[in-house]
């Protein structure tokens, strides 16, 4: 009954609170502003990007992650592209997935010597492009360049510094490329190749975060500096997520390639 007492004693002061924000209404619009929506006035173009959360020393704790931002492309499309950035990131994920299928096969296959390049007195050109490339046994792949006689010797010289540890031999316009037995050595020269070239789309990564962040910073001056940290933290966000896209390729290659 005493508890019952003492909570109805703090009663009226909390209807009062009440009925005080509830004459205060919603938040009013900035002067000059019709409307206040929650993604910015569409009349004058008044920004409502949220404020910066400080962490507290609870969410810099151990096994607490601080919230992601989320900013919409489209109340920011005047200071960065942000599809456009997510795109140029996702693309090179792409290319190192096209470069693991590709380049960095145990078995090598007709497929795989398609796309070597071979630097010609007229250009570059793919090696499928110049040469009918076939398997004649599981150990042995025939290039036919009898369309471009003049280009076997480039084709070999191509072959030969693919990468692929290939060891091709030239027999007038037929190139013989004798395919090696997988050794542990061998798996594991591909395993390194695979690590160098995560490396390389990484700092190409890297490129696209930094041209993504110079592009905010030339509008510090015409935003809040809130706005700038909020998109510059977006922008990290993208680039940890596809880092650790490439990690999980890695991950999932060198398993393939070591067995």
């Amino acid at each position: 009954m005493a508890m019952a007492l003492r909570c109805f004693r703090h009663l009226p002061s909390l209807l009062h609170r009440s009925r005080l924000a509830a004459l205060r209404g919603p938040p009013r619009a900035p002067p000059g502003c019709p409307a206040l929506l929650p993604s910015g006035c569409s009349h004058c173009g008044h920004r409502m990007l949220p404020s910066r959360q400080l962490a507290t020393k609870k969410a810099k704790g151990k096994g607490q992650s601080q919230a992601r931002v989320n900013i919409s492309a489209a109340l920011v499309e005047d200071i960065i592209n942000l599809e456009e950035t997510s795109e140029d990131m996702q693309a090179v994920v792409e290319a190192l997935k096209e470069d693991f299928s590709r380049n960095l096969s145990v078995r090598t296959s007709p497929g795989a010597l398609d796309h070597i390049i071979v630097v010609t007195k007229d250009g570059k050109f793919p090696l499928n492009q110049l040469g009918q490339i076939s398997q004649k046994s599981p150990q042995l792949l025939i290039v036919n360049m009898a369309s471009f006689p003049e280009s076997t010797a480039a084709a070999t010289k191509a072959i030969r510094e693919s990468g692929m540890n290939l060891n091709p031999e030239a027999d007038g316009t037929i190139i013989r490329v004798p395919v090696p037995k997988v050794t542990r050595e061998h798996r594991e020269s591909l395993a390194k190749l695979a690590k160098q070239s995560t490396n390389k789309s990484k700092e190409a990564l890297r490129k696209v975060r930094s041209k993504s962040v110079n592009q905010v910073k030339k509008f510090k001056n015409k935003v809040s500096e809130d706005t700038i940290w909020l998109l510059e933290k977006q922008i990290q966000q993208m680039a940890d997520s596809a880092a650790a896209e490439m990690d999980k390729l890695l991950a999932a290659k060198t398993k393939e390639l070591l067995g």
